[in-house]
């Protein structure tokens, strides 16, 4: 009897240290795996907050040209003279539309640009008046141009290589 309740103990082991480290090492690599998703997701979301809140403003600088007749001149107030970088912009706030705040960036260079340009300048065709350059200069989710960016460059300058997402129009 002793020698039946011994070998029945045997029988019903309960998992080895070894078993119970690897299980504990795939919940590990599992959860680094969520997490890395989660991150991943949070940075598309991120991208398209900016790209929602950069067409607002591109839409405001539309309203702004059909009751002014051109672009509001650039306030000189970010990085480099760029405009709007986390920072309000009379055309944007009259209008109604929130300033772009970037989820991440912060300071005058940081997030979304704005410039007036003069016309001709870099060798663009002078006879279609002056224009404007709106830009985000730091989409998480892409390495070098958003798929979605419509471009805008003239013959001395391109701004898509300075900007992930970029646009712009001529006055004329």
């Amino acid at each position: 009897m002793l020698t039946d309740h011994l070998q029945e103990n045997r029988t019903k082991k309960g998992f080895t240290l070894i078993e119970l480290l690897i299980v504990i090492a795939i919940i590990g690599i599992l959860a680094s795996i969520v997490l890395v998703s989660l991150s991943n997701a949070r940075a598309k979301a991120r991208d398209a907050q900016r790209l929602a809140q950069i067409d607002s403003v591109r839409k405001a600088l539309e309203i702004y040209f059909l009751e002014h007749g051109e672009y509001p001149s650039s306030d000189y107030d970010g990085c480099g003279g760029w405009d709007i970088g986390n920072q309000d912009h009379p055309f944007v706030s009259n209008l109604g539309v929130d300033a772009p705040e970037d989820p991440t960036a912060t300071g005058s260079c940081a997030g979304y640009r704005y410039y007036r340009y003069s016309a001709g300048y870099k060798g663009c065709d002078s006879s279609r008046g002056a224009y404007y350059v709106l830009g985000i200069v730091n989409l998480e989710g892409t390495s070098g141009t958003h798929p979605n960016s419509p471009g805008w460059r003239c013959p001395s300058r391109n701004w898509q290589n300075e900007m992930e997402w970029v646009t712009g129009a001529f006055e004329k």
